[in-house]
């Protein structure tokens, strides 16, 4: 269980998520990830790398695109092989990082992919 209950979703990051218009409230790394963030809130989670982050897809370049073209809200840190995700999900997650602010809420790291870091 992580902030908030026991699956491991907590309100305020919840909040932020119902609150999105974007296709994808958030992004996060591996199905396992995104599967409580999706039920809890009701919006679409981007699974990035399949079941646990391994997969290459999405692809960076087509990662850029949709945060680019406004289609995600959040990228939720952590979730996949060792929190990050191996291969593309890992250039993501170093990506996210590189052009966004982190930000802690309830204890989860969250970027908001609307707001590029200065």
């Amino acid at each position: 269980a992580g902030p908030g209950g026991a699956d491991g979703t907590s309100s305020a990051l919840l909040t932020l998520l119902k609150a999105t218009n974007t296709q994808w409230a958030a992004a996060t790394i591996g199905s396992q990830s995104a599967a409580p963030w999706q039920l809890t809130s009701g919006k679409a989670v981007m699974s990035i790398g399949g079941f646990d982050g391994s997969d290459p897809s999405p692809t960076l370049a087509q990662f850029e695109q949709y945060v680019t073209d406004g289609k995600v809200g959040y990228f939720i840190a952590g979730g996949g092989k060792g929190g990050g995700g191996s291969g593309t999900a890992a250039q993501i997650s170093s990506w996210v990082a590189a052009h966004y602010t982190a930000q802690t809420v309830d204890g989860t790291t969250v970027y908001d992919l609307a707001v590029a870091a200065k």
